[in-house]
């Protein structure tokens, strides 16, 4: 079986010295390439496709963060996990929000990094234990910011779903929703790209499955 390829991103080479070793510890695992700073990083995976990418967030020419955009853009199978010093709720909510996979603090590497990479590989997200009060409260601030629900369709494209999935045609909705008929289609057709549901039968399996009706 080939080996999980890792590269690493730090712009200290004795601290990329030490998480080598850790790596070369674990099995199945191997550091693939290295780069002392965020464009570096990207001309590398111009070269090679590893499978994981550990990056700090302060690094020259180009920061963690955008690094970690530009790696979600452009290769989108790259699990990135952020390996930093900083604690801040900011910097790990702008980790998060570029699409970090996972955020571990360097004083915690020894003795976390192996489950950081077992928990990212399952597909999972991993967070230092030490910033599980700051992961709750910007879990708190995000679902307390205006017009987040945690529902996938707005409010009138639930209640088209409702009437949709009892039978109604576009016609009858549009009426009972004092609405247009076109804008029922419209209505209609966001449901269905954001559900990524094509036929009626599965529209109204996840419209039961919801609650819906």
């Amino acid at each position: 079986m080939a080996p999980y390829r890792i590269v690493l991103a730090d712009d200290h080479v004795l601290f990329r010295e030490g998480i080598k070793s850790i790596v070369g510890m674990l099995p199945d695992l191997c550091v693939a390439g290295e780069a002392g700073d965020g464009l570096e990083l990207l001309r590398l995976l111009g070269r090679i496709t590893p499978e994981m990418v550990i990056l700090d967030l302060s690094m020259p020419n180009l920061q963690g963060v955008d690094a970690t955009r530009e790696i979600k853009q452009l290769y989108p199978g790259i699990k990135v996990l952020i390996l930093t010093m900083h604690k801040s709720r900011e910097h790990l909510s702008r980790a998060l929000s570029a699409g970090a996979d996972g955020y571990l603090l360097k004083e915690d590497a020894y003795d976390d990094l192996s489950s950081a990479i077992r928990s990212i590989r399952q597909g999972k997200v991993f967070i230092s234990p030490l910033l599980a009060d700051e992961v709750q409260d910007v879990l708190v601030r995000k679902c307390r910011e205006p017009g987040v629900t945690g529902e996938v369709l707005t409010a009138r494209e639930r209640e088209v779903l409702k009437l949709v999935a009892e039978g109604k045609s576009s016609k009858e909705v549009a009426q009972l929703l004092h609405i247009s008929v076109m804008t029922v289609h419209n209505h209609r057709a966001n449901i269905r790209k954001k559900l990524d549901i094509k036929k009626n039968v599965d529209l109204i399996k996840y419209a039961l499955d919801q609650g819906y009706i």
